[in-house]
C-alpha cells in the first residue's frame, strides 16, 4: 500500500494525522498498534452492549427499592430515546472532526451516566441519569464500527467486523447472568458501577492507540437539521414505546404523537435537502445499496425481536423449563449468532460476494422462524434449541455483512454518516418491532384464552376472577402460581382438576400467541429477502482511497470485455499462419 507524505515520520499514535489520507492510520502504525485500536473499539462496544442486558435483570430490585413501578418503562425509554436520536448526529460529526474525540466523549458521558445512575435515590433521578447514559451510548456503536472502516478497506473489513457481532452475542449471554449475580451479592447499584472499570480500560486504550485527526477543511454544522431530526423522531419513538402498553393504539396520545412525528419529519426532510452538509442526507437513498440495506436491516431488526424477546417466555411458560434468566435460555441462538457473524465476515472478505450471502442469511432466518412457529406445548427443549440455532445462524450473517457493503458503496468521507444511518434505522426497526409484536402477542393471547377456556371453569370461576389470567405472567412467577393453586382449594375435590385445566388453557393460549409472532417475524425476514433480490453488488474495494464509482466502472468494463465474442481460429493453424492472417494483403501488380 502506498505511503503518503509524512507518514513515515509519525513516531506514535499520539501524533495528529491528516484526515485527507484515509489510509494514514494503517500505514503509519505497526500491526500491534492496530490490534490495540481494535481492542479499544470492541471494549467501547462491549460497554454499551452489556449495560442493557445487565440492567434488565436488576430492574425488579430497582423498582422495589426506589418504589417506582409507575415509571418502570421510562428507565428504558429515556435511554433508548437518547441513544437512538443522537446516532446520526454523532456519525456526521465524526466524519467532520474525526472519530477519536466523539468516541471518547461517548464513553465519558456513558460512564458519568452510569455512576450517577448507581447513586440514584429516586426513580426520577434514575430516568434522568439513564438519559445521560444514552447520550453516550449513541456515539459508541456507530463510531466503533466506523473506526474499523477507517483502518481496514472493505475487502478486509469482514474479518474484523464479525467480531462486533460476537460482542453483541457475548453481551446477551453474559449480561443477564452477571446482572443477576451482582444484584444478589453486591446490590443493584453495582449493575451500573461495573461499567466503570471496563470503561476506564476502554478510554485508556483508545487514548493510547487511536490517533488524533487533524482537520484542514472548513465545514458547516447543520444545527437546524439536527434539531429537526431529533424533534421528528422523539414523538415517533415515544408512540411506538407506549402503544399497546401505556396507551391504546387508537388513543389520542398515540395518534397525536404519530401525526406530530409525520409533520416534523416532513419538515426535516426539506431542511436536509437544502442543507450544505446535512446530518442525514435524503439523497443517500438514491444509492441502491444504501436504500436496500436500510430496508432489509429495518425489517430484520423488527422481526428478530420475535425470537429474542419471546423465546424465553415460550420456553419457561409453555415448555415449562426453568431458567434463572433469559440469557441462559437464549444461549444456543446467541452462540450461533456469534459463529455465523464471524464466519460470514470471513467469507465476505474471501469471496466479496455479499448478495448471495444476504439472500442465504434471510432465507435461513425465515426458515428458522417458520420452524419456531410450528412449536406447541408438547414441543421438547431439544427441538426448540435446534430451531433457535437455525435462526441465529441465519440472522448473524446479515448483521456483520450489511455494514460493510454500505460502507463500500460510498466514498471514505461519508463512512461515519452512512454507518450511523444504517445503525439509526436498525434501532428504529427494533423499537417499532417491539411495539407491534407486543400488541400481536397480547391480542392473540387474550383471544385464544377466551376461546380455549373450558365451560367447567366458566361455571365455577367468576368472570372478574378469570380476567386476571388474561396476563400469562402467572406461568413465570412461582410465587404467584402457588397463590393461584391455594385459591383453588376452595373448590374441594375438583380443585386440582380445575387448576390443571386453567394451566393447560394458559399454556396452549400462550403457545398460540407466541407462535403467531414467529409467523410475523418470518414474513418480515421474507420481505427483507425480497428486497435483497434488488441489491446491487459492487466489488469490495481494496483500498479506502479507491472511489466506489470507479471500482464499479472498472468491474463493469472487465465484465463487458470478458463477454465480448472472439473469432475462433482453425485448430491446425500454426503460429506462422496466424501471423500471416494478421498481415495486410499484398498490393497487386
Amino acid at each position: 500500500m502506498a505511503n503518503h507524505p509524512g507518514q513515515n515520520e509519525v513516531a506514535g499514535l499520539d501524533a495528529p494525522i491528516d484526515d485527507e489520507s484515509p489510509e494514514s492510520i494503517r500505514d503509519s502504525v505497526s500491526k500491534q498498534r492496530l490490534i490495540l485500536v481494535v481492542a479499544g473499539v470492541l471494549l467501547g462496544m462491549l460497554l454499551a452492549a452489556l449495560d442493557q442486558t445487565i440492567v434488565g435483570t436488576a430492574m425488579p430490585r430497582i423498582i422495589a427499592d426506589l418504589n417506582g413501578l409507575n415509571h418502570y418503562a421510562w428507565v428504558f425509554t429515556a435511554y433508548m430515546l437518547a441513544s437512538t436520536v443522537t446516532v446520526p448526529i454523532y456519525g456526521k460529526l465524526s466524519d467532520i472532526y474525526g472519530r477519536r474525540i466523539f468516541f471518547l466523549l461517548g464513553m465519558v458521558l456513558f460512564l458519568v451516566g452510569s455512576a450517577l445512575s448507581g447513586m440514584s435515590q429516586t426513580m426520577d433521578q434514575l430516568i434522568i441519569f439513564r438519559f445521560i447514559q444514552g447520550l453516550g451510548a449513541g456515539a459508541l456503536m456507530p463510531i466503533a464500527i466506523a473506526i474499523i472502516g477507517d483502518i481496514f478497506p472493505p475487502s478486509e473489513r469482514g474479518k474484523w467486523q464479525g467480531l462486533t457481532s460476537a460482542v453483541f452475542g457475548l453481551a446477551s449471554i453474559v449480561g443477564p447472568t452477571l446482572g443477576g449475580w451482582l444484584t444478589d451479592n453486591w446490590g443493584w447499584r453495582w449493575t451500573f458501577y461495573v461499567n466503570m472499570p471496563v470503561g476506564a480500560l476502554a478510554i485508556a486504550v483508545t487514548m493510547i492507540a487511536l490517533p488524533t485527526i487533524r482537520v484542514h477543511r472548513q465545514h458547516t454544522i447543520d444545527y437546524l437539521g439536527a434539531t429537526a431530526i431529533v424533534a421528528g423522531f422523539v414523538p415517533l419513538l415515544l408512540a411506538f414505546s407506549w402503544a399497546g402498553t401505556t396507551y391504546a393504539w387508537g388513543s389520542i396520545q398515540i395518534v397525536g404523537l404519530i401525526a406530530a412525528s409525520v409533520v416534523l419529519l416532513a419538515g426535516a426532510f426539506f431542511i436536509e435537502l437544502r442543507a450544505k452538509e446535512p446530518i442525514v442526507d435524503p439523497r443517500l437513498f438514491k444509492n441502491n445499496v444504501f436504500a436496500v440495506s436500510v430496508i432489509a436491516m429495518f425489517l430484520v431488526s423488527a422481526g428478530m425481536f420475535g425470537a429474542i424477546m419471546y423465546l424465553p417466555l415460550f420456553i419457561q411458560g409453555v415448555v415449562g423449563e426453568s431458567a434463572t434468566n433469559s440469557g441462559v435460555v437464549l444461549t444456543p441462538m446467541m452462540l450461533a449468532f456469534m459463529v455465523s457473524g464471524i464466519v460470514g465476515g470471513y467469507l465476505l472478505s474471501k469471496t466479496g460476494k455479499y448478495k448471495v450471502m444476504s439472500l442465504v442469511s434471510f432465507a435461513a432466518g425465515a426458515f428458522g422462524m417458520f420452524l419456531l412457529s410450528r412449536m406447541n406445548p408438547s414441543t421438547g427443549s431439544g427441538t426448540v434449541v435446534r430451531d433457535m440455532v437455525i435462526v441465529g445462524l441465519g440472522i448473524g450473517i446479515s448483521m456483520s455483512v450489511f455494514t460493510i457493503i454500505v460502507q463500500n458503496a460510498f466514498p471514505f468521507g461519508k463512512l461515519g454518516e452512512v454507518t450511523a444511518g444504517l445503525t439509526f434505522f436498525r434501532s428504529i426497526g427494533s423499537t417499532i418491532g417491539v411495539a407491534v409484536l407486543g400488541t400481536v402477542m397480547t391480542t392473540q393471547y387474550s383471544s385464544a384464552f377466551t376461546n380455549n377456556l373450558p365451560s367447567s371453569l366458566k361455571q365455577v370461576i367468576p368472570p372478574d376472577k378469570l380476567a386476571q389470567f388474561n396476563d400469562p405472567q402467572a406461568l413465570l412467577a412461582p410465587g404467584v402460581l402457588d397463590k393461584v393453586r391455594t385459591s383453588f382449594d376452595s373448590f374441594g375435590g375438583q380443585s386440582q382438576q380445575l387448576f390443571d385445566q386453567l394451566m393447560n388453557t394458559m399454556r396452549s393460549s400462550l403457545s398460540t400467541a407466541i407462535t403467531d409472532l414467529f409467523i410475523v417475524a418470518m414474513v418480515a425476514l421474507l420481505l427483507a429477502l425480497v428486497a435483497c433480490i434488488f441489491l446491487r453488488e459492487i466489488p469490495l474495494r481494496k483500498s479506502n482511497l479507491e472511489d466506489p464509482a470507479a471500482a464499479l466502472a472498472t468491474a463493469a468494463a472487465t465484465a463487458a470485455e470478458a463477454a465480448e465474442p472472439t473469432t475462433a481460429l482453425p485448430l491446425d493453424q500454426s503460429p506462422a499462419a496466424q501471423s500471416t492472417l494478421r498481415q495486410p494483403p499484398a498490393a497487386s501488380d
